[in-house]
């Protein structure tokens, strides 16, 4: 239970201030003498002080200042009389959180102290997300300097903790996978599973199978019951990237696992429950993709419950340098070598465009530790050939730019996903992705597919 120390010199409001917040549901304790409430505040444990500006032997001001010297830590609220609001807001610099002005409403003391916990509630949350991503390897996209960042980032922290389904939007390479991957770390499902698929990656055809599963029997080669990607992520957060290329019919089939937190596998008669939270990522207008009649407008509707919108790169300026400066940090490590970017580069990399977003930027500043045996990074090392080109359509989870790259990931992801589909039976494998099993040999001994 939440504990309140109210300081006040009035019996009378002391004791209105007590039952007030009793009822509202805190625990309550009152000092009527300035110096005996600060031993008191400091020998105990509050989460809120509530004390009057002006009292007799220590006012509320050179209570606050006591408090803070000596390492309190709890939420300092003033109350201020009418002519006393100069000393309230004196005190608010010196680190006093609000005041409330007497005379004053139940409902506003009330909900002065509601917003202080929620305040102290989302610094501690987006405390532990960048402490997490700090030393993860998620963290080389999210840092939040720019006031969009931030945004985002507080949105994070209020949502998750609720099984709201979230609509993650921007362009590729902006970092919406480790957004997602952030809200499941700072859930109450973070000791689940975290699983991700890219619905532009898997052929139409396969992609049921995959997100749904099937059971025995239920097409050529399927020789076993097989889970799909819902069932694998029971318990956790699965996170539907590109949720913009998914096809009609499927749509309608997954408006009605949100709704129902029921699936139904290939070929089954029953359902099963699943415990999943979802969130979804499109690098598309989800509205012109309803209005084109592209998208279902229920399931848009019931994806953007939450929104967070991540801007491209050259629209959060501020970003670059602490970013560019932890890609050299993480790069320093791999490559076993002292990496540093000079001020000339950082200036460098704020000035360019970067279409490709935080994975180009990634990119560059690789490409030119590699390309340069030097510890220090200049302008002119990004300078040598072209910069890394843009992603291409498709490639939001993945480190690639090429056109070539990216397709050679495509059909690696198909043809692993048929396989599964077919239980590694090749010829139904085959079958399933439209080729000879001449051809399906060949890919596989190509991208090392067992």
């Amino acid at each position: 239970m939440t504990r309140v120390l109210v300081v006040d010199d009035e019996p009378g409001l002391r004791q209105s201030l007590g039952l007030l917040l009793s009822d509202a549901g805190y625990e309550v304790a009152a000092e009527g003498d300035g110096s005996r409430a600060l031993e008191r505040a400091l020998a105990e444990t509050f989460d809120l002080v509530l004390c009057d500006v002006r009292m007799p032997d220590m006012d509320g001001l050179a209570f606050l200042r006591a408090y803070k010297a000596r390492g309190g830590a709890a939420l300092v609220i003033m109350m201020s009389a009418y002519g006393a609001e100069e000393a309230a807001l004196a005190a608010m610099k010196e680190g006093a959180y609000d005041y409330v002005p007497k005379p004053f409403r139940a409902d506003e003391v009330v909900l002065t102290l509601r917003k202080a916990q929620e305040r102290e509630r989302l610094g501690r949350t987006i405390a532990t997300l960048k402490a997490q991503l700090d030393t993860s390897p998620a963290a080389r996209v999210l840092v939040a300097e720019s006031p969009a960042m931030k945004q985002a980032l507080e949105i994070v922290a209020r949502v998750a903790g609720h099984p709201t389904t979230v609509l993650i939007t921007g362009e590729r390479g902006t970092g919406k996978e480790v957004v997602a991957q952030a809200i499941h770390r700072a859930s109450g499902r973070a000791a689940g599973p975290f699983v991700a698929v890219n619905c532009a990656a898997i052929p139409e055809a396969l992609l049921e199978s995959e997100l749904f599963g099937y059971v025995k029997g239920a097409f050529t080669g399927a020789a076993g019951d097989h889970p799909g990607l819902f069932e694998q992520a029971d318990e956790g957060t699965l996170l539907l990237d590109e949720i913009g290329e998914l096809p009609l019919p499927l749509q309608a089939k997954l408006l009605r696992v949100l709704q129902e937190s029921e699936i139904r596998r290939v070929g089954d008669e029953k359902t099963r429950r699943i415990d999943v939270r979802v969130l979804a990522a499109t690098a598309k207008d989800l509205a012109a993709e309803a209005a084109a009649g592209r998208f279902r407008h229920d399931l848009r509707d019931r994806l953007n419950v939450v929104a967070i919108h991540l801007p491209p790169l050259a629209e959060r300026r501020e970003d670059i340098a602490p970013l560019a400066r932890h890609f050299a940090v993480q790069l320093a490590r791999r490559l076993a070598r002292r990496l540093v970017l000079s001020e000339a580069a950082l200036e460098w990399l704020g000035g360019e465009r970067w279409p490709g977003n935080v994975r180009a930027l990634e990119h560059a500043i690789e490409r030119a530790a590699v390309l340069s045996d030097k510890e220090i990074l200049e302008p002119a090392d990004f300078r040598i050939g072209p910069l890394p080109s843009p992603l291409a359509p498709g490639d939001e989870g993945e480190e690639r730019g090429t056109l070539r790259e990216v397709v050679e990931a495509a059909e690696r992801q198909a043809i692993a996903a048929a396989l599964r589909a077919a239980a590694g039976n090749r010829r139904a494998a085959a079958k399933r992705l439209g080729v000879s099993l001449r051809t399906l040999f060949y890919k596989m001994d190509r991208y090392g597919i067992e």
